[in-house]
């Protein structure tokens, strides 16, 4: 993707956050959308909002695109309360969901087009804006074509672009690459980070870990309407423990004797894989993972490892530490005539640490659950 003047320049800069909800509630009949959100995000970052189907990321999004309004607490949008500046706030900001907002009919061209004038633009400032979005985002060879025979990813990546005719200050993406192949999938990963350098703020929620894991400084993760937890990306891995020890026996008749021997050496969770001489052990840095319901509070996580603290900041001791236990550990198998054919002692991913956070596994949201107001 060619870098040029496509991204143009955020608005005015103030001291507000770009972000900043207290307390958020959302009810729909009988069902808690949101159970009480506080969310502070600075401008110019990238923010991953992750949660299972049903957690609240949408309804999130909604209420501080000024969509709908809060049951109760309060949001300010780039210094705007959501609910009486609503207006304020739509002039900067701009939503882009799970399906693209664009006309089949016209070509993409033509959608450029028409959202710029609508935008105010005067027609030779549109369509200069439209060739500059289409040469960014390598669709000037499909410029003149309906939308309607564009690929899923040229559709995706369009509707971003329709999302920056006029360059907004905040950016909601809203599962901006389900449904994607790869290719298109890192296509849009490197749209995010053309925006986010050119200085608008981006929300992203999603459900592929790996993406967080990728575009986001801070990531915060929802459950049932709450946030449990919320850090960079290597500190959400570390409430889940120090890593897993992969390990492969020589005889698998002797794995039930290392479990045994592991269970006494070891902290943390031991799985058995389907390969019968194959085992894990997810090691603990601390029984539950789940015991800190919201690391935001910095008086509710000081001392807690990982969390809240620049990365890396777990002392070198501790894998000192967890190297002799593992060491100790190995040394008990041998002693115990258990043959090791390989060993592997890998760090604890985003999938695990989602997993233990939620206790749901992340996937794609279904046709189900993309009716339910609270996905």
């Amino acid at each position: 993707m060619s870098k040029k003047s496509w991204s143009g320049a955020p608005g005015s800069g103030d001291d507000h956050p770009a972000i900043e909800a207290r307390g958020l509630v959302k009810v729909y009949g009988e069902s808690r959308a949101l159970d009480g959100i506080d969310l502070t995000i600075r401008r110019g970052q990238v923010f991953g909002f992750l949660g299972p189907n049903g957690a609240g990321k949408t309804t999130t999004i909604r209420i501080l695109a000024t969509l709908t309004r809060p049951s109760a607490g309060t949001a300010r949008v780039l210094g705007h309360d959501v609910v009486t500046e609503a207006d304020a706030i739509r002039a900067r900001v701009a939503v882009t969901g799970q399906f693209a907002s664009l006309d089949e009919d016209l070509t993409g061209y033509e959608n450029l087009l028409v959202l710029g004038r609508l935008h105010g633009l005067t027609r030779a400032a549109a369509r200069r804006r439209a060739d500059d979005l289409l040469a960014a985002f390598d669709l000037t060879g499909a410029a003149g074509r309906p939308v309607g025979g564009y690929s899923g990813g040229m559709r995706r990546r369009l509707d971003i672009g329709a999302s920056l005719v006029v360059t907004p200050d905040l950016l909601f993406l809203d599962e901006p690459t389900t449904g994607l192949d790869p290719r298109s999938r890192n296509q849009v990963w490197e749209l995010v980070r053309h925006v986010a350098a050119a200085g608008t703020t981006v929300l992203l929620t999603t459900q592929y870990l790996e993406e967080a894991d990728q575009l986001a400084e801070r990531i915060a993760v929802i459950d049932n309407g709450r946030i449990v937890a919320e850090g960079t990306s290597a500190q959400l891995k570390s409430r889940v423990g120090s890593g897993t020890l992969h390990l492969r026996l020589l005889d698998g008749e002797q794995r039930p004797k290392a479990r045994d021997i592991l269970a006494g050496s070891l902290e943390g969770t031991i799985r058995l894989a389907a390969d019968p001489l194959a085992l894990s052990v997810s090691l603990a840095t601390r029984p539950d993972p789940r015991g800190r319901q919201d690391a935001q509070d910095p008086q509710d996580t000081a001392g807690a490892p990982g969390v809240n603290e620049a990365p890396g900041a777990q002392s070198t001791d501790g894998a000192r530490d967890m190297g002799r236990l593992v060491g100790r550990a190995m040394t008990r198998l041998a002693d115990a005539g258990v043959g090791v054919a390989d060993l592997s002692l890998g760090r604890p991913s985003l999938d695990e640490a989602f997993l233990a956070l939620t206790g749901h596994p992340a996937g794609p949201a279904t046709a189900d659950d993309r009716k339910d107001p609270t996905v």
